[in-house]
């Protein structure tokens, strides 16, 4: 196994081996996820970043086998998940992973949450049927949750349904549903996409409370970088399905490798910049994933890209502890 996957001394929770997904298209096979591998440690939070299309959701997706078959498809990997390999497992035994050992927080609550079941049956399900609890008890545990995630006078607030919260409630909710039966993992898909920035922040500092209470690892992912440093152990930068370079997140901020990681950052603002510094965009557009250049998917958009970068694919290597980047330039 890659030595740059390894997460921390000892058996990580969390063992993705050289993943593969891909989707037929009208314009043939889609390659969404590229040859994968990281580890979570346990109660690690492990931010996965990149512009849409890079291929972060796909990734979280395939984990808990939740791609739509056809068109997409798992064609290799591994997926170790306490010694287990999920890709194995049948059906009965994978639906009892999700929802108890590994929770999913998506993007999009209104459209994740069912608009005509109550609140509280929604956060009382997951108890309900991996706990095999009675209902009353579930409905109590859903009360404790939703006072848990700061929903207000959370008692009488589980008979309301999804159109009666706010987008801010209702990510609370699926916080609370995630949490309902104390997974080891949880696996948050852009959970702030549609909020505003101050709820944002909330939902952010409320996800990385919880996840440090109950000592639960988290795989975030995240296009914004802005918000890694402050929430995130260790980050995974992702560019057209492939793993470009990955770091603690400190070492990341202080020393980024990859030119497209250095990119992200001159693009985003900063509170120690200097005053009245321009930010810098990165020109081009994100690949076609249906027709990538045969070397580094990021070669047409670099302006350091040599002749070997657009013909050879770079590999993963060491540049310091636990720090790898994909690029063949020494800066």
């Amino acid at each position: 196994m890659p030595q740059h996957t390894q997460a921390a001394a000892g058996t990580p929770l969390l063992q993705v081996r050289d993943l593969v997904t891909t989707f037929r298209t009208e314009r043939g096979k889609v390659v969404a996820v590229d040859h994968v591998s990281f580890d979570v440690a346990a109660g690690e939070t492990v931010a996965i970043v990149g512009e849409s299309g890079s291929g972060k959701s796909v990734t979280a997706l395939s984990i808990l086998r939740l791609i739509p078959n056809p068109p997409g498809r798992i064609e290799q990997g591994e997926v170790l998940f306490d010694g287990r390999d999920l890709l194995k497992l049948d059906d009965a035994a994978i639906r009892a992973v999700r929802g108890d050992s590994i929770a999913m927080i998506f993007q999009e609550p209104m459209s994740s949450l069912n608009p005509a079941l109550t609140v509280g049956m929604q956060v009382g399900e997951p108890v309900n049927l991996h706990r095999k609890v009675s209902w009353a008890r579930a409905f109590e545990r859903a009360k404790e949750l939703l006072s848990k995630v700061a929903i207000p006078d959370a008692g009488s607030r589980l008979n309301s349904y999804p159109h009666q919260y706010s987008g801010g409630m209702r990510q609370r909710v699926m916080i609370a549903m995630a949490l309902a039966c104390n997974p080891k993992l949880i696996v948050a898909d852009e959970p702030t996409t549609a909020l505003d920035v101050t709820v944002q922040a909330q939902i952010l500092a409320l996800l990385k409370q919880l996840t440090r209470e109950s000592s639960s690892a988290l795989i975030l992912i995240t296009h914004d970088l802005g918000v890694v440093a402050r929430y995130a152990d260790r980050v995974v930068v992702m560019y057209g399905g492939r793993i470009v370079e990955t770091a603690p997140s400190l070492d990341l901020y202080a020393r980024p490798r990859h030119p497209y990681t250095r990119g992200l950052m001159a693009s985003i603002p900063r509170l120690d910049g200097d005053t009245g510094s321009r930010l810098v965009p990165i020109e081009g557009q994100p690949p076609d994933l249906a027709n990538l250049p045969p070397g580094c998917a990021f070669a047409p958009r670099c302006q350091q890209a040599t002749d070997r970068c657009r013909q050879e694919r770079p590999p993963l290597q060491a540049v310091s502890d636990r720090h790898y980047k994909a690029c063949f330039l020494d800066a």
